[in-house]
């Protein structure tokens, strides 16, 4: 198997040159890999033939090959990309007015198990490396012509997989998509969501200022017994300890922690909850986002009314900033946990798209 150049910064990249090339040519081989986004060598016109003939005999690109891709009525795909070695992921495209939303893994599966999800079916397989994190971004960003500098363009990393489980990886990864000769976000256009891994919380605040994305707490409960019940996690990591991490977390000045609570019909969407998670968050800066239950085969609770949604959001909206996310890609099973490489009836795989040209 060929190295893999997506993934690597410049002083390894550097070390793959021959023996005499200038140190410039890893800026122009990293520039073209992540800035220009070149997925073969012949567009890396920058570097002379010859290296671009050798390096092509020693290393890969490393782009996920797609499997598969969904179409939703909405206008959001869903790509099931294939990996080096025949595992596979899901990456979702989401466009919206003004902006798009690529929503990637970090994982093959999850290790975590959180009741109402079906990406916690499938357990855990293996963490993904920088480059097929990076590589989900590239390829979705090529597919629909997505520039930083152009529409704003969203990452979250809320597919498959826990991102703070496998934190060197998200971390390199963010760096190459935060960093301006590289695919050229803003750290505000990222966002890493937990299940609550507390330690990996100060490892991840503690990541250099431009390069750290935002972080999203999925809570999804409003006291300890509820959260061990939907969340095993809770079981090591307690909820108080969660909230004690959260009010230690260093924000920015133009940054909120964001948390995520999946509502489930009867069960933790009453006034009471409502009410308890105003007063657990009450010291925090942060912002609350609601999710009605995605529903999937397997999952044994039930979405709530619309009312009830609007019900619960108008007691925390009175205390801190509250909105309902709205579901995307409901019917191709690319809704917030519902990533589990589920086939659908309704719809017939779309043919895999081609590459759009590199920008020049």
């Amino acid at each position: 198997m060929t190295l893999a150049l997506l993934g690597l910064e410049t002083e390894e990249l550097r070390a793959l040159l021959p023996d005499g090339e200038p140190a410039f040519r890893a800026r122009q081989l990293y520039e073209a890999l992540y800035h220009r986004r070149a997925a073969s060598f012949d567009e890396m016109t920058a570097l002379a033939k010859p290296l671009r003939l050798d390096l092509a005999q020693r290393a890969s690109f490393g782009y996920p090959e797609v499997a598969t891709v969904y179409q939703s009525d909405d206008g959001t795909e869903r790509y099931l990309l294939q990996l080096a070695d025949g595992k596979t992921v899901e990456t979702v495209y989401m466009p919206e007015q003004g902006r798009d939303t690529l929503c990637i893994s970090t994982q093959v599966g999850c290790p975590v198990d959180c009741q109402f999800c079906l990406t916690a079916k499938m357990g855990l397989e293996r963490n993904l490396t920088a480059g097929e994190i990076v590589g989900q971004v590239l390829y979705a960003a090529r597919e629909n012509n997505l520039w930083a500098d152009a529409k704003r363009m969203n990452i979250v990393m809320m597919g498959q997989g826990e991102p703070l489980l496998n934190l060197p990886n998200v971390l390199k990864a963010s760096r190459i998509l935060t960093d301006p000769k590289g695919v050229g976000l803003s750290p505000r256009r990222i966002t890493v969501s937990t299940s609550g891994i507390i330690p990996r919380i100060a490892e991840f605040a503690a990541a250099p200022d431009p390069q750290r994305p935002k972080l999203a707490i999925s809570l999804n409960a409003s006291h300890e017994e509820q959260r061990r019940e939907l969340m095993p996690v809770t079981r090591k990591w307690h909820l108080k300890e969660l909230i004690d991490a959260c009010l230690a977390y260093p924000l920015r000045s133009w940054e909120k922690l964001t948390f995520e609570y999946v509502l489930l019909k009867g069960v933790n969407d009453t006034d009471l909850d409502a009410r308890r998670v105003v007063r657990l968050l009450a010291k925090i800066d942060c912002k609350v986002n609601l999710i009605a239950l995605n529903p999937g085969p397997g999952i044994l609770f039930a979405t709530p009314d619309a009312e009830r949604v609007t019900a619960f959001q108008e007691i925390v909206r009175k205390s801190l900033p509250c909105f309902v996310r709205r579901p995307r890609g409901l019917d191709i099973f690319a809704a917030c946990g519902q990533l589990k490489r589920m086939e659908t009836q309704r719809d017939q795989p779309l043919i895999p798209p081609t590459f759009a040209p590199p920008r020049s």
